[in-house]
């Protein structure tokens, strides 16, 4: 139940990768043959992802990850049009990979704006087309929330970015693979997606750069990736990766639908507890996505407890063993921290059914019961009653 962290590589996904860690082995800047094999394996890859988001192969480039392409992304593009301007437009809800890089870009002279967003953890377009200055030079919001789910407008997103002629960023991580993606039918200018969200390998990612964006290399050397990322190609990632998003892309419409069918179960069956809310947008959300707050008790709890009857989760809140905050897409959605820190994470997947649900639905009323009679945080006139 945390798919959003990471998903199981296919075994069709390894079946395909495994040639390219043997027999085709070679690099694939050489010049002899088994290189070539590698080199048409990348190509092949990069065919695939295009034809998946709907874009041109030779604006696909393979990265490590999210997390590269994201900084490539931002940093690239500001230090590229510098000349131009230094400010930057994004949301207090990003991903780390992003509100981390832009306070970076803080540190070095740029200027950014965090927009806030609805209860719901959704951008208003027009509050965006207020904050654009005439030195704005990126405007980079995320396509879907890792932690609640919440769906953004990206194509009003992008038709603003495009009308005032600013470069427009979609961190995509966690929505390439899980609902429709079509780059033509949209203004996004840049778009970051990781392998590993959608049962590809660990360690794979690929920034799209729509043709005509100006952004300087990130990583420096070599002249792999049409002389803009250096470093010798992870030929069995990437080929992983282009079979995953193929698979993803191709079942999209069956897997959709019933992923979201048990996403709606859970969330019904588990709203019947007591002092319980749903984070994040009702229906704009992502398929596979619940995040439910429960007050008086805080998520850490929840976790060990739901592992110990053999249910992997997360947290809402971003607390670990250096940080006791709450998370902070939560509180940008306006949740009081005590009811940030209650908040829990389940992600759906392929490999989830109708039993796993059940089991969720019969086991988490138990736990936060249990936890909520121990919790001082839990009224007196609660404690030990049937409402708990």
């Amino acid at each position: 139940m945390d798919h959003a962290a990471t998903t199981p590589t296919r075994t069709e996904v390894t079946e395909a990768m495994l040639p390219y860690m043997a027999t085709h082995f070679g690099n694939p800047s050489s010049l002899y043959s088994i290189a070539s094999d590698s080199r048409e394996a990348v190509e092949e890859a990069r065919e695939k992802v295009a034809g998946a988001l709907n874009s041109e192969p030779s604006e696909i480039f393979f990265t490590s990850g999210g997390t590269e392409s994201d900084n490539w992304a931002i940093k690239g593009v500001a230090f590229a049009n510098r000349n131009k301007g230094n400010h930057i437009i994004t949301s207090t809800i990003e991903h780390h990979a992003v509100l981390h890089t832009c306070e970076w870009l803080e540190k070095v002279g740029f200027s950014v704006t965090y927009l806030p967003v609805d209860s719901y953890g959704m951008v208003n377009p027009g509050e965006l087309e207020d904050a654009i200055r005439e030195d704005t030079i990126l405007i980079s919001i995320m396509y879907a929330n890792n932690e609640i789910g919440t769906i953004q407008p990206v194509r009003e997103i992008g038709n603003v970015a495009s009308e005032h002629g600013i470069p427009f960023h979609c961190d995509a991580v966690q929505a390439t693979g899980h609902i429709p993606v079509d780059l033509k039918e949209t203004n996004i200018d840049l778009f970051s997606i990781s392998g590993h969200k959608f049962h590809g390998p660990k360690g794979t990612g690929a920034l799209y750069i729509r043709k005509g964006v100006r952004l300087d290399p990130l990583m420096h050397g070599g002249a792999q990736e049409a002389r803009k990322r250096a470093g010798t190609e992870n030929v069995p990632g990437i080929v992983g990766l282009a079979k995953a998003l193929e698979l993803a892309v191709k079942e999209m419409p069956q897997s959709s639908g019933r992923i979201s069918a048990l996403r709606d179960r859970m969330i019904s069956g588990i709203l019947e507890i007591p002092y319980s809310r749903l984070n994040g947008h009702p229906t704009e959300r992502l398929p596979n996505n619940v995040n439910v707050a429960f007050e008086f008790i805080e998520g850490e709890s929840i976790l060990v407890m739901l592992n110990s009857n053999g249910i992997c989760a997360s947290t809402g809140s971003a607390c670990s063993s250096s940080s006791h905050q709450p998370s902070h897409v939560l509180t940008a959605c306006g949740i009081p921290p005590e009811k940030a820190h209650g908040s829990l994470r389940l992600t759906l997947g392929d490999g989830n059914s109708d039993g796993d649900v059940d089991y969720v639905i019969e086991t988490l009323p138990g736990i936060v019961k249990r936890l909520r009679e121990i919790s001082p945080l839990t009224p007196k006139e609660l404690q030990g009653g049937d409402n708990v």
